[in-house]
């Protein structure tokens, strides 16, 4: 099965026909106010609209799963990390010093081994930290993945050009930077079904990827990491042939016929991404505010 990620869909729909300039800018603002969320209650209100955005474009399930898997590894290596390094003692001193029942209720309980100075803590703060990283890049990539998805490459390096044309008074060649990212994203989808087809290709010569140990592995992928990468650098030869055998010259003045245009779709859009920013910031940087105190004690993020 083709991998989604970073491929247009072709279908129509109300996403489909907003600005990918402002598609583009949804974009950033998911990106800034997820990491900078303080509870999930805010967390989940990015990712909700996100996740019914994607199964009407999408209209599959198993890929939402496909995605999740990198997040939610990050999000168990950073989970091992704080149980493995912070101390016991710190948090039990944190524990006896704060009289609050909400900070006791986040550093529930320590597994402590009584001989020698092996300490494991498994305390609600470093898992709602792990649990809060697995939806911020979760959000991001979804996010990523809708952009491409409902945005022609064209549309999009207009776009791209369009946004970065401040950059233009400085005499930077945005167009040429624009280019070069649209080209980008759009090897991504390319470079997966390369790579799966490489697969398929070195498992039926007898390579095992999923079994061995850890030098058994390295050398099965480096059967996929070096036919990939010449395969990568033949298609970019090829795609720099193409566009020189029809007249492309990044640093020529160019004429477009294209002209992006707001409509009241993206006037709806923005004026919501400001509420809901609102909302955030209001959570995060107010001291009071007006949710349940569950969501304050026991499941704010830090």
């Amino acid at each position: 099965m083709k991998s989604v990620f970073g491929r247009y869909i072709p279908r129509k729909g109300f996403f489909y026909n907003l600005d990918p300039r402002l598609k583009i800018l949804v974009v950033v603002f998911y990106v800034v106010f997820a990491f900078m969320s303080k509870y999930y209650i805010d967390s989940l209100i990015l990712l909700i609209p996100l996740l019914v955005v994607y199964f009407t474009v999408v209209k599959k399930v198993k890929s939402v799963f496909r995605m999740a898997k990198f997040p939610i590894v990050m999000a168990i290596i950073i989970f091992l990390i704080n149980l493995l390094t912070i101390k016991y003692t710190d948090v039990k001193q944190t524990i006896l010093d704060n009289e609050k029942i909400d900070q006791i209720a986040k550093d529930i309980w320590g597994i402590t081994y009584p001989q020698g100075d092996h300490t494991f803590v498994v305390s609600m703060l470093a898992l709602n930290r792990s649990i809060a990283l697995f939806l911020r890049v979760f959000t991001m990539i979804l996010a990523t993945t809708l952009l491409t998805n409902t945005t022609r490459p064209i549309l999009l390096t207009k776009a791209i050009e369009d946004l970065m044309f401040p950059l233009k008074l400085l005499f930077i060649p945005t167009q040429i930077i624009a280019m070069i990212i649209s080209i980008a994203l759009r090897f991504i989808p390319t470079l997966l079904d390369e790579s799966q087809r490489i697969m398929k290709a070195q498992s039926s010569r007898g390579i095992d990827f999923k079994n061995g140990n850890m030098k058994d592995k390295a050398v099965a992928f480096s059967t996929l990491i070096i036919p990939l990468f010449v395969s990568s650098f033949a298609k970019a030869d090829d795609l720099s042939d193409a566009m020189q055998t029809r007249g492309y010259e990044p640093y020529s003045k160019r004429t477009k016929y294209r002209q992006l245009k707001l409509t009241w779709r993206d006037l709806l859009v923005t004026l919501s991404l400001i509420g809901l920013g609102v909302f955030i910031a209001y959570n995060t940087y107010v001291d009071h505010t007006y949710l349940p105190s569950i969501w304050t004690s026991l499941l704010a993020i830090y």
